[in-house]
C-alpha cells in the first residue's frame, strides 16, 4: 500500500494551544519507519502552511478563526482528493479536529465523481456536531461533523462541493462521553449512530465495533476513520487537546484499529488532537503511532 502522510498543524479550532505541534510529534515518534517495517510504501507530503493565531483576527466569536480554517480546509481537501484519485491512502495528522472538514470533503469529492459513497467512523470523546448557533465556545473543532452533514457555516459546508459530504446513515461514533445539550438533540435529529463509553462498558468494544462497522459499510465504497486521541483515557494518552476521564483503555483502542485492519474497509485515516505541550515524554504521540501500526497490520502474534 502507498501511504501518503499529510500534516495539518492547526490549533485555531481549539480552545487550547499546542495541537499544531501534533504532526511533528507523531513523526518524531517514528511513524514512517513503523509503517515501512510493515511493508508499506510511505510518502511524506509535509505540512500545510497554516497561519499562526498571532497573525489573525478571531472574527465571529461564534466561529473563531473561521476564515483561516476554511482556507486550510480547502487546501487539505484538494490534496486528499488528488491522493484518492490516484488510489493512494491518505494518512492525515492533526492538528485539532476541525481539520476533518478538509479531509472528508476531499474524499467525498473524489468519491462523488465515481458515484461512490463514503462511511465515517468517528472515534472521539466528543460529538463535534455543534454549529456556531449551538456551540458554547465558538471553537470550530467542535463543529466538523455538523459541517460534513451539510449544517454549518457555508465557508465550511461548501468545501469540496455543495451539500453533505456523508450520509448520517453511514456515520458511527465510538467512545463518546462528553456532549453538549445541543449536540444530544442534533445527534438524534440526524440519526447518527452513537456508541458511548457506557455502551462500551456494557457490551464490550468488539460488539460495539461490529455494530459501528456495519453502519459505516452499509452501501458504501470507502470508509474514513477519524481518530481523536482524546477518545482514549488520559491515563493512557495524557497529551491531548481536550482530555476527558473515563475513555478507552489501551487494549480497547488497539482492538478498534485491529478490527479495522481485519475488516479491510479503512481507506483513509486521521489521527488528531495530539498536544505535546500537555504530554509526558511524547507518550501520547508514541501511542498514536502504535495505533496506526495496528490499523496497518501489526499483530501480537
Amino acid at each position: 500500500m502507498i501511504v501518503h502522510v499529510l500534516g495539518v498543524p492547526m490549533d485555531l479550532g481549539s480552545g487550547r494551544r499546542g495541537v499544531d505541534m501534533g504532526p511533528s510529534a507523531i513523526r518524531i515518534a517514528g511513524l514512517a519507519d513503523s509503517l515501512r517495517e510493515l511493508g508499506h510504501t510511505v510518502v511524506d507530503d509535509g505540512d500545510l502552511a497554516i497561519k499562526n493565531i498571532e497573525e489573525l483576527k478571531v472574527g465571529d466569536t461564534r466561529a473563531r478563526f473561521l476564515a483561516e480554517i476554511a482556507r486550510a480546509s480547502k487546501l487539505a481537501s484538494a490534496k486528499v482528493e488528488r491522493l484518492m484519485d490516484r488510489g493512494h491512502f491518505p494518512l492525515v495528522l492533526g492538528g485539532d479536529h476541525s481539520i476533518s472538514v478538509g479531509t472528508v470533503a476531499g474524499i467525498s469529492a473524489s468519491a462523488r465523481r465515481r458515484r461512490k459513497k463514503i462511511g465515517l467512523l468517528w472515534v472521539d470523546a466528543h460529538g463535534d456536531i455543534n454549529t456556531p448557533e449551538t456551540s458554547p465556545s465558538g471553537n470550530i473543532h467542535g463543529m466538523p461533523v455538523a459541517s460534513l452533514l451539510g449544517d454549518g457555516p457555508p465557508e465550511l459546508t461548501g468545501i469540496g462541493g455543495a451539500g453533505p459530504k456523508v450520509d448520517p446513515k453511514n456515520v458511527a461514533m465510538v467512545g463518546i462521553r462528553s456532549l453538549d445539550d445541543g449536540e444530544k438533540i442534533r445527534l438524534k435529529r440526524f440519526g447518527v449512530q452513537v456508541h458511548t463509553m457506557s455502551d462500551v462498558d456494557r457490551h464490550g468494544i468488539h460488539r460495539t465495533m461490529k455494530k459501528a462497522l456495519a453502519r459505516v459499510t452499509d452501501g458504501t465504497d470507502y470508509v474514513h476513520v477519524s481518530f481523536d486521541l482524546d477518545a482514549v483515557d488520559p491515563t493512557v494518552a495524557p497529551g491531548v487537546g481536550t482530555p476527558v476521564k473515563g475513555g478507552l483503555d489501551y487494549r480497547e483502542a488497539h482492538l478498534i484499529m485491529e478490527l479495522l485492519h481485519d475488516s479491510g474497509v479503512m481507506t483513509s485515516l486521521e489521527m488528531v488532537e495530539v498536544n505535546p505541550i500537555l504530554d509526558d515524554r511524547n507518550t501520547s504521540a508514541i501511542f498514536a503511532v502504535e495505533l496506526v501500526q495496528s490499523g496497518f497490520g501489526k499483530r501480537i502474534l
